[in-house]
């Protein structure tokens, strides 16, 4: 005997349809499409996860080497000084240092040209 799926079906089709909330057109309210396009968008949302992190770690890297010629040093040979040095620094943390503290980048930028010349 077969048993009536109704109340689950319904559900189902109804959180695609509220996932799909803000697509335009029949994306939004006709089931077969808003599927699709739910799950094309769930693609999308997890390969942008981790694009975040390659541009937010470019992002640093720009920054602080822009922050390193300011002081006279390209990106490479400040990282190779700290490095050097063995200040255990990330770029997040450096890239913040060189926006909010620019007293501490140059000392770092310093210990870095120190280590260097050593």
């Amino acid at each position: 005997m077969r048993v009536p799926g109704g109340v689950k079906h319904s559900r189902r089709r109804r959180k695609v349809l509220a996932q799909a909330k803000g697509f335009k057109g029949k994306r939004r309210n006709c089931y077969r499409i808003a599927k699709q396009s739910v799950v094309k968008a769930l693609v999308h949302q997890y390969r942008a996860r981790r694009l975040r992190k390659r541009d937010m770690r470019r992002l640093w890297m720009v920054r602080v080497g822009a922050a390193a010629r300011s002081h006279g040093l390209s990106y490479s040979k400040l990282i190779g000084g700290l490095r050097k040095a063995e200040v255990g620094m990330n770029r997040k943390m450096l890239a913040d240092l060189a926006i909010h503290d620019p007293e501490v980048f140059g000392e770092l930028a310093t210990m870095a040209r120190e280590a260097m010349e050593r």
